[in-house]
């Protein structure tokens, strides 16, 4: 069937409360919403984050890439390997809209399998989706107050990994690793996030080892692509080196300095465009020896953490962590009435949520009609 009509909306749900990190501070979502509709009016959607910080996009730049390639799109036939196709043909414009064109793609996989009534592991030539996915714990840059009371419920809870943003301060810091410290958490169970904090080596090293916590992995530390000084970070605090705004697309592996054992590829759906090239990404990644981390951007409905799955699935056991799955834990309203979200110890049972072989997505769409804005280009 052929696509009839794509439209393309921003979407916006409130937090429960509103997440902080060195670069950004959010109390809602941010994202761009897909609805892909076939002649009969069957719908399959599709959601992206657009980030400044992490590919310099906006949400005017993704309405405008979708604008302009919304006609190419439209009235197809389209398949796994058009889809494919359509990728690699146009991988330099996928590389400066990667949110954007993770959404139209989505969208397409979720209508196109659900025309063929299997999942889109099953379009896709992917694992069946099965079993048990643990997420870490996930402690923003918060006051003490705030901070406690998180960490007191992730405890509660039975998480067994966590990671922390940093915020440069070494008092705000300092108390964030004396609270796990107290709590018992080793720093082997720890991840640290500086999104991109400093802009030497000796700063974020200096800072770090004020701190007398070693970190298992310290994140983006430095200016994005700095890999050279993030290598000597690493060398210097016996940690590794997780890649995030500096692997936004998977030709920056190439450029990573030769180190074994030290790096570890954050892969976002979003972030890399779409599920095809994350895919891509990750096991590129996995064949030069960087440990993997399936990650989210915060504020994803259960379309993305949904979209993930299918990518953390390739690689069953041999994952460093999963981040993501907030689902109600962060938003006011999620879009659908069975969120696609992590329970007690961070644990999301796929097949107890009845996703693994349902057409598409594997849910049914609640449309966030109060959270939609549309954005004027249905064709």
């Amino acid at each position: 069937m052929k696509v009839a009509s794509i439209d393309a909306y921003s979407l916006t749900i409130p937090f429960r409360q509103s997440f902080r990190h060195a670069a950004a501070e959010r109390s809602a979502t941010q994202s761009i919403w897909i609805e892909a509709r076939n002649g009969d009016g069957l719908m399959g959607v599709g959601e992206g984050c657009p980030r400044g910080y992490v590919t310099a996009e906006t949400m005017g730049t993704a309405a405008a890439f979708i604008r302009d390639c919304i006609q190419e799109w439209r009235g197809k036939c389209p398949d796994p390997q058009s889809i494919c196709n359509w990728v690699r043909s146009h991988s330099t414009r996928i590389d400066a809209n990667p949110s954007a064109w993770a959404a139209v793609e989505i969208a397409l996989l979720d209508l196109l399998a659900r025309e063929r009534s299997v999942p889109i592991e099953s379009l896709l030539g992917l694992p069946r989706l099965e079993g048990r996915f643990t997420y870490s714990a996930v402690l923003g840059d918060s006051g003490r107050v705030v901070f406690e009371t998180q960490l007191a419920r992730y405890l509660q809870s039975g998480f067994r990994q966590f990671k922390i943003k940093l915020s440069g301060d070494l008092r705000r810091d300092g108390f964030k690793v004396r609270a796990l410290a107290a709590a018992g958490i080793s720093p082997d169970l720890v991840r640290a996030d500086a999104n991109n904090l400093w802009s030497r080596p000796e700063q974020a090293i200096e800072f770090c080892k004020a701190l007398c916590f070693p970190f298992h992995a310290i994140e983006e530390p430095l200016r994005a692509g700095d890999y050279e000084g993030m290598r000597r970070i690493a060398g210097a605090l016996g940690t590794r080196i997780i890649l995030d705004e500096s692997l936004a697309r998977s030709g920056q592996l190439d450029e990573l300095p030769k180190a074994d054992g030290i790096w570890v590829a954050n892969i976002r759906v979003s972030k890399l465009g779409g599920v095809l090239r994350s895919r891509d990404c990750m096991h590129k990644a996995r064949e030069r020896g960087l440990g993997i981390i399936v990650g989210a951007h915060v504020g994803e409905t259960s379309v993305l953490t949904r979209a993930a799955l299918a990518v953390a699935g390739t690689m069953r056991g041999r994952l460093l962590a999963q981040e993501g799955a907030f689902g109600r834990h962060l938003l006011a309203q999620e879009i659908t009435n069975a969120p696609v979200e992590f329970g007690a110890s961070g644990v999301l049972d796929a097949d107890a949520f009845g996703i693994c072989d349902r057409p598409g997505l594997g849910f049914d769409v609640v449309r966030p009609n109060l959270h939609l804005r549309n954005l004027a280009m249905r064709h």
